[in-house]
């Protein structure tokens, strides 16, 4: 295989082999988990909206399909392909297409614009990875605490806007949800009302959202226990621009692959403090990193494996490990001296989709329970045919490959499109031996 040549963004097959150690430096996407909701949350304050550093990711396509299909402007700016204007519409859309609702699990982000224009919201049931039950019942109890009215059905949902009414809305989520939060800011928003929240996600998206808002005159304070939203008296003139952070979860993946391959690189455009949870996992295992300004260095040529155990837990704890590095960190693991234990209680069916498929590759990996497991490395794996059943899987698999021997194919690439507009060109471009499979 050529190990350098340009893959084709239509390749629905890749094959990957180990080679040299990874190195140079490499820019990540935008965020697509943080993209959604400020999509969102764009068409929420019906004003024109710039947002920069949009990634091409598929998931954000169908969002911005999504949008102009209820009714709102979008457009690229020109020359510029991550840059978007959102744009209110100038009258209520009859008959909205909101088809495409079913194509992406962030669809539901849009609910509150939705009643703003329309006074209601019908949906199809969102999409998005099959990683197992994640219902939406926090959402509902959201909208009743407005006054909404709830209905469900086979083929999705209705929310039908309360009466218009006056005063702080309080509300305390019973865990730490990312998109119940962002639902009950951006129901604020649309309701022109305060808002005291409990027990609120404050991930880096979130606080994204949050960031957003005050540019655009909303007040602000986010603390551990409650946050705290207020319309402000007068909105800003100027028409707000925000920007996307960097993608945390492909600077995270990158770097479990140049520490895998003990290679050394420079993860550019990823904010320091995003990416703390996954710097701790990899310098436990001996594999020194660091952060300046917005760039992550990860030296795996000076990696002094420690042996110690990994706990990889995905939590929605402040400062807690994101449930997306898990999978990455797993497939890293693989290869390093220790006992050591993972566990993914948000997505319950994650599991199930990634251990059968790094199996293929020959890894040894016990299963304490659908949600926990349990592995000892060094393991060597083997290339076989696997499949991204969903985004993280995907990305698991591209790190286990690049150190198994032989050639692995990859199949489901679209999977990982739908969350990196080019994460196999990434890794190409710092020397990974991929190409793409022809049909």
């Amino acid at each position: 295989m050529a190990p350098h040549r340009a893959l084709a963004t239509s390749a629905e097959v890749i094959a990957v082999r180990p080679g040299s150690p990874l190195s140079g430096s490499v820019s990540v996407d935008g965020s697509k988990n943080a993209a959604l909701p400020l999509l969102a949350a764009a068409a929420a304050v019906r004003r024109t909206v710039q947002l920069e550093n949009v990634p091409a990711s598929a998931d954000v396509h169908w969002m911005l399909t999504l949008i102009q299909g209820a009714g709102w402007h979008a457009a690229r700016a020109v020359g510029r392909p991550d840059s978007v204007v959102i744009m209110a519409p100038d009258a209520v859309s009859a008959e909205p297409d909101l088809a495409p609702a079913a194509r992406i699990r962030a669809s539901y982000y849009l609910v509150p614009a939705l009643l703003a224009l329309q006074g209601k919201a019908r949906l199809p049931w969102p999409g998005g990875c099959r990683i197992g039950e994640r219902g939406m019942d926090l959402h509902f109890k959201v909208y009743e605490a407005f006054g909404d009215r709830v209905a469900v059905h086979d083929e999705g949902y209705d929310v039908a806007a309360g009466r218009p009414a006056t005063g702080t809305v309080s509300h305390t989520l019973p865990f730490r949800s990312r998109g119940a939060t962002v639902v009950a800011v951006l129901r604020a928003v649309v309701a022109g009302r305060a808002l005291r929240l409990g027990r609120p996600n404050l991930s880096p998206e979130v606080l994204a959202v949050l960031d957003a808002l005050r540019s655009a005159g909303w007040e602000a304070r986010a603390g551990e226990q409650v946050l705290d939203l207020s319309p402000a008296a007068a909105s800003p003139a100027e028409a707000p621009a925000w920007r996307v952070p960097g993608d945390k979860i492909e600077a995270g993946t990158l770097a479990c692959a140049v520490a895998a391959t003990g290679g050394t690189a420079r993860i550019e455009g990823v904010q320091g403090r995003d990416v703390v949870p996954l710097q701790a996992a990899l310098q436990r295992l001996g594999i020194p990193t660091s952060v300046r300004e917005d760039v992550l260095l990860v030296d795996g040529s000076a990696t002094r494996p420690t042996g110690r155990p990994l706990r990889g837990i995905a939590t929605l704890a402040t400062g807690g490990l994101d449930a997306d590095f898990e999978p990455p960190l797993m497939a890293l693991a693989l290869g390093q001296p220790g006992t050591h234990l993972f566990a993914d209680s948000i997505n319950p069916g994650r599991h199930g989709n990634l251990l059968p498929q790094l199996a293929r590759l020959g890894a040894k990996i016990e299963e304490i329970s659908p949600t926990e497991c349990r592995l000892t490395g060094p393991q060597r794996l083997t290339g076989a045919g696997v499949e991204a059943t969903d985004i993280r899987t995907g990305s698991a698999l591209m790190v286990a490959a690049l150190t198994a021997r032989g050639i692995t194919t990859l199949g489901g690439v679209d999977q990982l499109r739908r969350g990196h507009a080019d994460l196999p060109g990434k890794l190409l471009h710092l020397g990974a031996d991929i190409c793409e499979v022809a049909p």
